[in-house]
């Protein structure tokens, strides 16, 4: 069913190839009949404000062309409103994506299945700073080695995609120490020096590191991974288990479901969707169904 739409394309994704996915988007959506209002802006700020105006604006749907950053934005703008998320993957991680079974990398697959009109409720987490400050995230939120290199890789030029994020990890591994903790799971108050602390609403982050593979987009809980002091040279054995998922089974890997979440820490910020948040403390909610998201038809695979 045609409808209105606006579109935010970051153009750097995908190692330079989100200009061309934005353009064969808007392309196919004005030809399934759809209106189109390019929001696209240079920075952050400037795609929400001029998306935020669209969308008071009325428009039905806002679709974003891009990574988990660009989703971060979509959800952002939607969560907590009837607009639908529509999400053309373009990016080198698209963990949200995979997690929801849409299409990656495939501009005409994705517009395909915002035009069907197919709309899933899923869960997000809604994170309230010290000073009050109040942010949606739709995958997961991290404290702690991931956080750490997030912002290392976020300050270097070279290089470019994944290979970015796995220069971080190896620049900051061998300085990296065990933090002291404070984490309150729905009341039950734990203290504990962990590597790694994450709140999933989807199964992973971080371009396939499931952190979570058991975490449910619609069950109305988080996954709350906490990885406890280690070496060294045990978190080094650790680490690379968690593209497959079998870290779960290590000694000093707890994981716990909670739908509210209080996480204290000195001198660590957090990340979420792969996005700088701010310094703990945090306190983080889960809001069921609060974004509507364009899902591929589970009839159309039968």
């Amino acid at each position: 069913m045609p409808s209105r739409i606006a579109l935010i394309v970051n153009p750097t994704s995908g190692k330079g190839a989100g200009a061309a996915m934005g353009e064969q988007t808007a392309r196919l959506l004005r030809t399934a009949g759809h209106e189109v209002i390019d929001v696209s802006a240079a920075g952050y700020a400037l795609a929400h404000a001029a998306a935020a105006t669209a969308l008071g604006g009325g428009v039905d749907t806002l679709v974003v062309v891009g990574g988990d950053g660009m989703v971060h934005l979509g959800v952002n703008l939607c969560a907590g409103t009837p607009v639908r998320l529509g999400v053309v993957a373009a990016g080198t991680g698209n963990d949200f994506a995979r997690n929801l079974g849409l299409p990656v990398r495939d501009p005409a697959a994705a517009v395909r299945v915002i035009h069907a009109g197919v709309t899933r409720a899923v869960d997000a987490g809604k994170v309230t700073d010290a000073g009050g400050q109040m942010r949606w995230f739709g995958g997961v939120l991290g404290a702690g080695f991931d956080a750490v290199v997030a912002a290392r890789a976020a300050r270097m030029r070279w290089p470019r995609g994944a290979m970015r994020y796995n220069l971080a990890i190896a620049r900051e591994l061998p300085v990296f120490h065990a933090i002291p903790y404070v984490v309150d799971l729905d009341g039950e108050r734990l203290q504990t020096r962990a590597m790694l602390v994450a709140v999933a609403n989807t199964t992973s982050f971080g371009g396939g590191m499931k952190v979570c593979p058991d975490a449910d987009v619609s069950d109305g809980l988080f996954d709350v991974l906490i990885v406890h002091e280690l070496s060294i040279a045990a978190f080094l054995r650790v680490f690379p288990r968690v593209f497959s998922g079998t870290h779960v089974g290590h000694r000093a890997v707890d994981i716990r479901r909670a739908r509210r979440v209080r996480l204290e820490a000195d001198g660590i910020h957090a990340q979420a969707d792969g996005e700088p948040l701010s310094a703990l403390p945090l306190d983080i909610e889960v809001v069921p169904a609060a974004l509507q998201v364009a899902v591929p038809d589970p009839e159309g695979s039968r």
